[in-house]
């Protein structure tokens, strides 16, 4: 429940149960969420069509959800939710000569957890096969030893289909397709931007993107660092500033008043553009009354972050 309480928060919804003894308990999620004009199709990737790949996890509704994604991307996919039984397939199929090129397992499994399992399929099958290690947790913990166990690739539960399409271009280094209006102007290189925010796996999200879109990128943590950061950096160093809300030590709204009020005016004027989870009037209002130069609702929107940046960057 912290998990769905923290995607809810997240997305700016409200989360509430009602429960009576005898007769059992109810959760009620409130989002507001936007219409979509068209159905959006999975593409499927060309260069990675038809290859063999097996997700291995305790959940059943998980393996059918993610091999289903994954013949929605045009490949051959099987499950298992068991590691031992993943390893006895993998060694299958590398006799059958007809592999696993990826797998996909879940980090937290009875019996034989992801990293062993991980560790086990890869003397097997060797270094070739890309092997992408699922959690609903943080794996800052489990990192190293899941890399030395030989997982090329991290990725967060609940999975999406944007998310599993990023990873797989990354992993097998392919170039995502866009189109003219998306590759027109999306070009930040040498901007550096300064990426506020508390949630580690938020920072490694939103860093990617940028970078993707050519920024450097630094991070801070919560709103005193910024601060600190920003102080004792030369002007115009930072480009801008992504500044989340909802920190603990200091706030975005506290760090934003607190950088608008440094002695040296080049800095205390540095654009900063606001992150949060709540979308509402008071919400952009009181980002404006802070000194912000803009505000953007959680989860982020790509597109709507390119033109924020865009436009201030302009």
């Amino acid at each position: 429940m912290s998990i769905t309480k923290n995607i809810v928060d997240m997305m700016g919804g409200d989360i509430k149960v009602e429960s009576e003894v005898g007769k059992g308990t109810e959760f009620i999620v409130t989002l507001e969420l936007k219409l979509q004009k068209e159905h959006k199709e999975i593409q499927e990737i060309e260069k990675i069509k038809g290859m063999h790949a097996l997700v291995v996890d305790d959940d059943l509704d998980s393996c059918q959800s993610i091999a289903y994604m994954l013949r929605q991307l045009g490949l051959k996919s099987e499950w298992s939710m068991h590691g031992k039984e993943a390893v006895v397939r993998a060694k299958e199929a590398l006799q059958m000569d007809d592999e696993y090129k990826i797998y996909i397992i879940d980090w937290l499994m009875p019996e034989m957890n992801g990293v062993e399992t991980t560790r086990r399929i890869r003397k097997i099958v060797g270094k070739e096969p890309k092997i992408i290690m699922l959690s609903a947790y943080d794996w800052g913990e489990i990192e190293e030893e899941a890399k030395e166990a030989g997982v090329t690739e991290f990725i967060s539960k609940p999975l999406f289909p944007s998310d599993l399409t990023r990873v797989l271009l990354k992993v097998f280094e392919i170039e995502e397709q866009k189109n003219e209006e998306e590759q027109e102007n999306v070009d930040f290189s040498g901007k550096r931007i300064l990426l506020v925010e508390d949630n580690m796996m938020n920072r490694e999200i939103a860093t990617e993107y940028l970078q993707d879109f050519g920024f450097l990128v630094e991070n801070a943590e919560n709103g005193k660092v910024a601060c600190e950061m920003l102080e004792k950096s030369e002007p115009g160093y930072f480009d801008i500033v992504l500044m989340d809300i909802q920190m603990p030590i200091m706030n975005g709204y506290e760090a934003t008043r607190t950088i608008r009020n440094f002695k040296n005016k080049q800095i205390a004027n540095i654009p900063i553009l606001a992150m949060t989870a709540n979308a509402f009037e008071e919400d952009k209002k009181a980002a404006k009354d802070a000194g912000m130069n803009g505000h953007l609702a959680k989860p982020i929107d790509v597109p709507k972050l390119v033109e924020a940046l865009k436009e201030i960057l302009k």
